[in-house]
């Protein structure tokens, strides 16, 4: 392959690389708010690199959204694509455009064991779906296959859209208070990094406390210095992440294995493994025992998104 450029793309951050010799060079991160749209930014990029328009061959995209069409609308950004006008303009000969969560998906093929923690121990099936799950700015779902001649198939979706899982009437409570807020209420609008300062917010409301911190940042801060109200809200949260990630596994008969990725986990790893996410996971009722077995995985690697971006096209180049 020549020279090209790699991309993820959030809500809140855009990250590039260079991908050459299957590896990435180069890494940035720049905030989508301080661009009007990605043509702009990778311009920025590129000018920080010395490098002209026409230098990169081709280019892969991973997008927070679904991805079809020649024009692409961002999720959780201002940001929008048209496939032909970006080629022209940045004088590009491919694009390629991949939901984030097949890219992260795809990431996850490259990880070295110090990247991962074990959360939960077990063999992978290997013929068996792998599920990928983690919040960032939404709820990314993906789901990888390994194929016969040794490359990988995501499967993009649109996962973090479903309903929000109750299984406890604790939970029936505070979806109550979420419905009154929302209407309807998917598990992105808990599980991401916005979901857990409304999560802390509804938790106060239920149980009579003052409203006393104001961005996901305190409170993870503030649940990891011991503050009770924050701990029970990390706790749910973990909780909640749980049970959408066996709803996955049960949906797709996932013995191949969970990874949890996303910006939002690795920043509270030890309280996440001390959580009760895995006794979620598994809590449901007579197939429970369906997860014995199951390895499950935290990703702590910096970057997998743009890996992945890196693997889908070299794939689809071959």
């Amino acid at each position: 392959m020549k020279l090209a450029l790699v991309g993820d793309i959030g809500g809140t951050n855009a990250r590039f690389a260079l991908w050459r010799d299957e590896q990435l060079e180069s890494v940035r991160v720049l905030a989508t708010a301080d661009y009007p749209g990605p043509e702009q930014a990778i311009r920025a990029y590129l000018g920080e690199l010395g490098l002209a328009l026409g230098a990169v061959d081709s280019v892969c995209l991973a997008c927070a959204g679904p991805v079809n069409g020649d024009l692409f609308r961002f999720t959780n950004n201002q940001w929008r694509i048209s496939r032909s006008a970006f080629c022209r303009e940045l004088q590009v000969r491919e694009l390629l455009l991949v939901n984030d969560f097949t890219a992260m998906a795809l990431g996850i093929t490259r990880l070295g064991d110090d990247e991962r923690l074990q959360v939960c121990p077990g063999v992978a099936e290997s013929d068996r779906p792998v599920v990928v799950i983690g919040p960032g700015t939404g709820l990314g779902v993906g789901t990888l296959l390994a194929l016969a001649d040794g490359s990988w198939r995501a499967l993009p979706g649109e996962g973090g859209h479903v309903d929000l899982p109750i299984g406890t009437p604790r939970e029936a409570e505070l979806w109550q208070q979420l419905y009154r807020q929302l209407g309807h209420v998917r598990a992105e609008d808990v599980l991401s990094g916005s979901g857990l300062l409304l999560l802390y917010r509804v938790i106060c409301a239920l149980d009579g406390h003052a409203v006393r911190l104001h961005s996901p940042a305190e409170v993870t801060a503030a649940a990891l210095a011991g503050d009770a109200v924050a701990v029970a809200v990390l706790e749910q949260f973990c909780c909640w992440l749980g049970r959408a990630a066996g709803n996955n596994v049960l949906s797709l008969g996932a013995r191949g294995g969970v990874y949890i990725a996303g910006g939002v986990v690795p920043r509270f790893a030890d309280f996440f493994l001390a959580s009760g996410f895995a006794r979620c996971l598994r809590d449901k009722g007579r197939m429970s025992d369906y997860f014995d077995g199951i390895p499950v995985w935290l990703v702590t690697a910096e970057y997998p998104g743009l890996m992945g971006a890196g693997v889908a096209l070299q794939q689809a180049s071959v």
